[in-house]
């Protein structure tokens, strides 16, 4: 009996999963992370690119037990407040979740989000949260972008890690759009083994000098001081630039060359600073002298500690209303910058982190403290050590409303009091809160 050959066996195709069925939603209220929040038979539903006021067909794309993500996929009745985005990237690109509201309706968003979080923490927010802004456009002094597979520049997408190409962005200082767009014209033109990675571009307010940051996965192949003159050649504003090696999980970047010049001026709130390549500074071009402003209000005295400062945006200005100002800096990408930040004033730098500093803080209480922490906020132990030295006045920087509410409430039991919220719309366009808070004691 002849013996039939196997035929190769292939794998069956799966059946694609039914759809969702679409939901017909109301839109209630903002929330904070960019979504608004519908409900569908009683279960929380976060969408993007709604409103409140709206009814809406949407479609399901995660299901928790306690609530889903779903989609727009009809607007049926439409806010007053909706318009037309000014960017063709929007609901693509992840940058930014509200340039579908007016302006008006953004700021009340941020509002009201900032007052349900500090009252669902147990706090009484006070009857009038002033809100400083400005232009909502081409505020944005800093942009890091990546590169596709094709070598176009672009930023991560929404509900993805994808890069989205961009061929505009009308947050950002329109330099720093040139600039991208004329790294990606270059890009482009390299073997795809000797591309750069990502590119950082960071410009002073005046858009007159420009830094760039750059990384590659192969940095020996890629040609960076050629790549760095042909740049300069098209944006003459580019004073400097920085080679480093893509950061690995939980590490960080190394710098491996630098081209021109390692820092750039940024003139605001009076002052002239140095701004390192990799430094923290304030993004919102138009609102640093109104956030200095907000900060300092009427505060004079002998004493002042200006904690996580950076390189020292609110320190200097503290040096001329102060006796002695105790800067506080660990991060030496800050380090050199804030020293001649500082330089000819009253104001002493000590480099360490702000817990290390606050645990053996000993002698004169000082009568002012200002905090601006990262996204993470100060944390329980920081927050105790500030409640026991009990400075007359406390002023918080804070850039996450939960983290803000968490750190607030030990800080009310210790004794002190809100006496001013203040909303300062540095990043417009977007979720992102930045509230400045007076505590008194």
């Amino acid at each position: 009996m002849k013996c039939r050959p196997l035929k190769p066996t292939q794998p069956r195709a799966k059946k694609a999963a039914p759809a969702a069925p679409l939901r017909l939603v109301t839109l209630e209220k903002p929330v904070y992370g960019g979504a608004f929040l519908a409900r569908d038979q009683g279960k929380a539903l976060f969408i993007p690119l709604a409103l409140p006021g709206e009814q809406a067909r949407v479609q399901i794309v995660e299901e928790k037990k306690s609530y889903a993500a779903a989609e727009v996929v009809q607007i049926v009745a439409p806010a007053p407040e909706r318009v037309a985005p000014a960017c063709a990237h929007f609901g693509a690109c992840g940058g930014c979740q509200y340039q579908h509201a007016s302006y008006e309706a953004q700021l009340s968003f941020k509002q009201s989000i900032l007052r349900e979080t500090l009252e669902r923490a147990g706090m009484r927010a006070p009857d009038a949260i002033p809100t400083f802004s400005a232009s909502p456009w081409e505020y944005r002094n800093r942009i890091r972008l990546a590169f596709d597979a094709e070598g176009n520049p672009g930023y991560r997408g929404r509900r993805s890690h994808a890069i989205v190409p961009v061929s505009e962005c009308p947050i950002a200082a329109s330099l720093l759009v040139r600039a991208a767009l004329a790294a990606g014209e270059m890009v482009r033109r390299q073997p795809r083994d000797r591309r750069p990675a990502e590119l950082s571009l960071f410009c002073d307010a005046e858009e007159t000098s420009l830094l760039a940051g750059l990384s590659a996965p192969q940095p020996a192949k890629f040609p960076f001081d050629e790549f760095c003159r042909a740049l300069a050649e098209r944006i003459p504003q580019l004073i400097g630039a920085e080679l480093a090696t893509e950061a690995g999980p939980g590490g960080h970047p190394r710098t491996l060359a630098r081209w021109g010049a390692s820092s750039l001026t940024y003139r605001t709130a009076g002052f002239a600073y140095r701004v390192d390549h990799g430094a923290f500074f304030q993004v919102n071009r138009w609102l640093v002298d109104a956030l200095v402003e907000h900060v300092l209000a009427d505060a004079r005295g002998a004493l002042a500690w200006d904690l996580f400062a950076g390189v020292g945006l609110f320190a200097r200005a503290l040096a001329s209303r102060f006796t002695r100002v105790l800067a506080v800096e660990p991060a030496p990408s800050a380090s050199a910058a804030l020293a001649q930040n500082l330089a000819g004033t009253n104001a002493e730098i000590l480099r360490a982190t702000t817990l290390d500093f606050l645990r053996r803080a000993h002698g004169r209480r000082p009568e002012l403290i200002v905090v601006d922490p990262p996204r993470t906020g100060l944390g329980a132990e920081t927050t105790a050590l500030l409640a026991q030295i009990g400075a007359p006045t406390l002023v918080y920087v804070s850039c996450d409303p939960a983290t803000l509410a968490r750190d607030l409430r030990p800080l009310l039991a210790s004794g002190y009091s809100i006496g001013v919220i203040a909303l300062a719309d540095l990043f417009p366009q977007t979720f992102h809160i930045e509230a400045v808070v007076h505590l008194c004691r």
